[in-house]
């Protein structure tokens, strides 16, 4: 993540919250934003650093401080405003996936270069589980042949994105592996993956400039303004 949204004179901190490390909660307001990344877990488990991750999210609601949800971080962030996730009617989506974007995006400055440019971006995804409804007023401003929710957004600072913006097409080659080798897919399943991958291209660094621009609070991901 700080390879493909990171820029020079910035400072990241991680926290694995998966193993109990959550920021300082009299710390939080030196954060400029925060990115809560995929996860093999799921978000809508009882584990108690899944809750205790919604309340660090609905805290960060509260202070209208800036928060990137990526794949299970998409879905976590959705729980924790109140709306509704679990497992894909459709099953599993692996692969490179076209969006949709609807007519009537939002009025957010970081949405403008989503406004046809490109016109059904593309975007490497690897997910079983998916937003099932967003939460009071929340907006969805992506879809898929496959996924309802591909993105949605809350006011100006909470953005959930069901796809892999900072996945490269070898890194999801290594995932597809692993997938195959803990049985959680077949590998007939995975070599058609594959296939479809090498003949698609996801639109990565728009999706990079896109999530730094949300973060940082620039006005178009296009790079014009």
């Amino acid at each position: 993540f700080v390879e493909a949204f990171g820029e020079e004179g910035e400072t990241w901190d991680l926290f694995k919250v998966v193993e109990g490390e959550f920021p300082d909660a009299a710390e939080l307001g030196k954060y400029d934003g925060f990115v809560v990344s995929g996860s093999p877990h799921d978000a809508h488990g009882d584990d108690l650093w899944i809750l205790r991750l919604c309340f660090l999210l609905q805290t960060l609601d509260a202070m209208k401080t800036k928060v990137l949800g990526i794949c299970f971080g998409h879905q976590v962030l959705c729980r924790a405003m109140g709306g509704r996730v679990g497992k894909a009617c459709s099953g599993w989506d692996v692969g490179v996936r076209k969006l949709c974007m609807v007519a009537d995006l939002p009025p957010c400055k970081y949405l403008d270069g989503l406004r046809g440019n490109p016109p059904c971006p593309s975007i490497i995804q690897c997910h079983q589980d998916e937003v099932l409804e967003i939460p009071v007023g929340a907006e969805v401003i992506a879809f898929s042949e496959k996924t309802g929710v591909e993105m949605f957004t809350l006011g100006d600072h909470l953005l959930g994105i069901q796809g892999h913006p900072e996945y490269t097409k070898d890194i999801l080659y290594n995932l597809v592996e692993r997938l195959v080798s803990n049985n959680s897919i077949e590998s007939g399943f995975a070599e058609d993956v594959k296939a479809s991958v090498e003949a698609a291209e996801p639109d990565r660094k728009f999706w990079e400039k896109v999530c730094r621009d949300f973060l940082k609070g620039r006005k178009d991901p296009t790079g014009d303004a």
